[in-house]
């Protein structure tokens, strides 16, 4: 009684929501565990646990992030978001520049003191789908201004570019995340097309100058080429067949010990050989559909602009993120390095991630005065 008064009074927004982080929050944790078995053994003389109390250190504050972002008037990230958009600027230059390396590209930035490094990446992702959410809301009597609309468009096409310098697939999930929300957000069909010209032209110039033209379009003809299956995908194809309906059994996986990065990129696969696909691989693509379908629910429910294109924009860039790491671990993608949001063990992207399905939770909560954008 006194835990569920403590829920009904501090947990606000879309219960369903609510359910779906804890669900996937408990998945994270007994998989992660699992996962990171061989690496344990293989950098720490066995010791599991220090990798679980890491997980579990960032899993938590990841959904304190979730806590206090839900608690936050939705209307004030529109302010926020400047701020994020233009420091996250400079720091993707500096990653790109200066940055640490870490599997041959240097997308992270580390933090002094605490020496933690973070994707400057991340930052940019929820700054850019906030910030573009706030200026289409603010301006829908001004969608024919040209002046408007290229402001926007410059700023998906500097940020993408920025990113792409560092990594590929980051910058295409977010450049089709912006693209459909310009769509949502009534933008003439016109302008969508000049949108993708910017971000061809900027993103190809990057991709040229950056460091993984090469293993993009390596990775490219590996996936187009049927007679070639890479490393990675090929023990993934082993992890889902040992899987197959029902699973080895919790922490009974085999393939974490030939899988590359199988607590991170490759996690559902994991996930379908540990717990099968009756009770892993399913339920987990379901959670994921069902957030879409609740952040979808709260765009439909908004009766101002701000909050159902805040809310659509930041669902579409974690359901992308998600389905291209499934799709990457079940073949239907090229390997593109992309998390499994909520699942897969990280850094401060489950802090991002946490703080975007706080303001989700925060759209969903109240219907706030949108005259302060």
């Amino acid at each position: 009684m006194i835990l569920r008064d403590w829920i009904n009074t501090h947990l606000k927004g879309d219960r369903q929501i609510w359910w779906i982080v804890l669900y996937l929050s408990i998945m994270s944790v007994l998989v992660v565990y699992s996962a990171t078995g061989t690496k344990a053994f293989r950098e720490l003389d066995g010791n599991t646990e220090v990798f679980l109390l890491k997980h579990g250190s960032l899993l938590l504050l990841g959904l304190a992030c979730t806590y206090f972002a839900h608690k936050i008037n939705y209307v004030d990230y529109a302010r926020l978001s400047k701020y994020g958009l233009w420091l996250s600027v400079p720091l993707l230059l500096w990653a790109f520049f200066k940055g640490t390396n870490l599997n041959e590209a240097s997308r992270w930035v580390t933090i002094p003191i605490i020496n933690q490094t973070f994707q400057p990446s991340d930052l940019a992702k929820l700054a850019l789908i906030s910030n573009l959410a706030a200026m289409l809301a603010k301006r829908q009597r001004f969608m024919s201004d040209p002046s408007v609309l290229f402001n926007l468009i410059l700023w998906i096409g500097v940020i993408c570019s920025l990113i792409i310098l560092t990594n590929t697939s980051t910058a295409l999930l977010l450049g089709a995340t912006c693209f459909l929300l310009m769509y949502i957000g009534r933008v003439p069909v016109r302008y969508l097309g000049y949108m993708i010209a910017v971000c061809v032209l900027f993103g190809g110039i990057a991709l040229l100058a950056g460091q993984r033209f090469g293993t993009a379009t390596n990775r490219m003809k590996s996936f187009m080429d049927s007679d070639t299956i890479v490393y990675q995908v090929e023990q993934s194809y082993i992890a889902l067949a040992n899987g197959g309906l029902t699973g080895q059994g919790p922490g009974n996986s085999h393939q974490r010990n030939t899988l590359p990065n199988p607590f991170s990129d490759f996690i559902y696969a994991i996930i379908v050989e540990e717990y099968g696909l009756i009770l892993g691989g399913i339920p987990v693509v379901l959670a994921y559909i069902w957030f879409l379908w609740r952040g979808m629910k709260t765009l439909q429910k908004a009766t101002r602009p701000f909050g159902g294109l805040l809310s659509a924009g930041l669902t579409f860039s974690i359901v992308f993120q998600a389905f291209a790491s499934i799709c990457v671990a079940i073949g239907l993608a090229p390997v593109t390095g992309q998390p499994l949001p909520l699942l897969s063990m990280g850094g401060t992207s489950l802090i991002f991630t946490g703080l975007a399905i706080g303001i989700v939770l925060s759209v969903s909560k109240e219907e706030a005065d949108e005259s302060k954008i």
